[in-house]
Parts: C-alpha cells; sequence; structure tokens
C-alpha cells in the first residue's frame, strides 16, 4: 500500500536532516507503528506522506502510484488525526463533521453513529470550545474516519485521553484494521504501539534503526527471567533467575524448597526496554 525508499528531508535553515535516508513498505491491511521521541522524524515523516511537506528526495508510492503524482484527490482515499485537534470551536461537534463530509465527493459515514462510537453523542450540539481536550481528540479521530479512507494516518492517538476512552479509541483501530483499512501509527507510547501494531519501526535523529514485529523485537532484545520473593528469617529478599534451565538452576530450586514463597512471576521485555537497548534513548 506504502513504498518508501531512500527518504531524506531537510527543513529550510536546518543543517541537520530531520529525515537521514529511510526505507520501509506498509501491506495493505497493516498497523504500522512509527516508534520514537519527540524530534525523531516521526511526524515529518507522516506530513510528507499526506503531501503538507514537498521537496524531499527520494521515493514514495502509495495505492501504486508516484506520491508526487496526486493532487487534492489524494484527500479522498486517505484519512488523518493530528495529534492537536484542530477544530471549529465556535461550531457543535456535529457541525464541525458536517461541515468536514461536505468537502468530500464520495459516500460519507454517519455522523450520529460515529459520534455515539467515541461517547460523544450526548455533546453532539454542544461547541467544541467547551469541550476537554479528550473530547477534542475523540471528534478529531472521527472525523478522520468521515470518508471512509483506505489509509489512516495517526499521531498519538491516544493522548490526553483516559483509560477508559483510550481503550474505545485502540478498539475502534483494531475494528478499522478488520475492514481492511491499511493504519500508519506515529507514537512515543510504546504500550499503544505494542497493544496495536503488526510492525514497529524504531525512529532516532531521522533514521530507522529497527524494524520488525513488537513480538519479534522482544524475543531478539529480551531476556526472558522470573523474578521470586521469598521470606528469609523475617525479610523479604527477592532473586531474578534465566528461564532457560530454570529447573536445573541451582538457587531457585533451593529457595523453593527451604522459604516461604511470597510472589513469583515472570518478567518479559517490554518494547519500551527493548528500544532503550537499541537506541540508547529514552522516550520524551
Amino acid at each position: 500500500m506504502i513504498k518508501v525508499k531512500g527518504l531524506h528531508y531537510t527543513y529550510k535553515g536546518s543543517t541537520s536532516k530531520a529525515v537521514d535516508g529511510i526505507d520501509f513498505e506498509i501491506q495493505k491491511g497493516e498497523i504500522f507503528g512509527f516508534l520514537g521521541p519527540s524530534g525523531a522524524g516521526k511526524s515529518t515523516t507522516q506530513n510528507i506522506l499526506i503531501r503538507l511537506l514537498d521537496h524531499y528526495e527520494g521515493h514514495i508510492e502509495i495505492f501504486g502510484r508516484d506520491l508526487k503524482s496526486f493532487g487534492s484527490d489524494i484527500y479522498e482515499r486517505i484519512g488523518v488525526s493530528f495529534e492537536l485537534p484542530n477544530h471549529f470551536l465556535k461550531l457543535t461537534a456535529y457541525e464541525n463533521l458536517a461541515f468536514f463530509s461536505s468537502l468530500y465527493s464520495g459516500e460519507m459515514r454517519d455522523i450520529d453513529q460515529l459520534l455515539e462510537r467515541v461517547g460523544l453523542g450526548d455533546a453532539r450540539d454542544q461547541k467544541v470550545e467547551n469541550f476537554s481536550k479528550g473530547m477534542k481528540m475523540r471528534l478529531n479521530f472521527i472525523r478522520a474516519l468521515l470518508n471512509n479512507p483506505e489509509v489512516l494516518f495517526l499521531d498519538e492517538p491516544t493522548s490526553g485521553l483516559d483509560p477508559t476512552n483510550a481503550k474505545i479509541m485502540k478498539e475502534l483501530i483494531l475494528e478499522e484494521r478488520e475492514k481492511g483499512r491499511t493504519i500508519f501509527i506515529t507514537t512515543h507510547n510504546m504500550q499503544v504501539a505494542d497493544d496495536l501494531c503488526d510492525r514497529v519501526a524504531f525512529m532516532v535523529e531521522g533514521k530507522i534503526v529497527e524494524l520488525d514485529k513488537p513480538e519479534e523485537l522482544k524475543l531478539k532484545h529480551g531476556e526472558k527471567v522470573v523474578e521470586v520473593e521469598y521470606y528469609k528469617e523475617n525479610t523479604i529478599e527477592t532473586a531474578r533467575f534465566g528461564l532457560e534451565n530454570l529447573g536445573k538452576e541451582t538457587m531457585f530450586l533451593e529457595i523453593v524448597k527451604q522459604h516461604p514463597i511470597r510472589k513469583m512471576h515472570s518478567q518479559e521485555t517490554s518494547l519500551e526496554d527493548v528500544f532503550v537497548k537499541v537506541t540508547g534513548r529514552r522516550l520524551l
């Protein structure tokens, strides 16, 4: 669905590249995550793909065509949800969506159904200026669905949402994939990426430093361990052991046999742990 080869981009007046020679492909029906700290080049890449930035170097194909061959017709086939919601604040939620629906030529999705799906049905006729950030984010997201896009571009889709609404958002994203949508997510939230993405790319300083399925990255770079908390002479001790050949680990067997166990659980490496290990950077 999307092919990127040798993509470079430098902002006017800058001496360093925001995007520095990246390659990747995204298949139809795939959720692809672009992960990295602020300033890594994630949003720049997205803005190039949605034709907000031009004058890039390299080759990009979308829908089997050179990206540069598209005009405004590309917006009939894509949906975009930005990290910072941008609405007409003096209009109601419904009026905002109705206006944007009027800009497309194809069949639109039902506005009231979308509002209900993200818990904004009761706020249908409220002015957006009175919305919380979370409400604006949910409205922003369903606006991207109005035109039944083939490709969705989502920038920090759960930013500003409480756990309940973040869960609803994740469910909606997965529903769109089930419909065959291709979804490009930029985020620094590793849990969101782990929950949603079929594949992820780690991006730091304009470069992709790792790209694979989240589970494969955790297996490749992670360390599987079991942590045991046990009582020893009225104190609580903690010990960690590798899962491999655990049944032959003498100290582990002695602890289990000789001491009351307070708790024991395996600890798999998180995607964020892998990111830090691979890049040497933390997500900020």
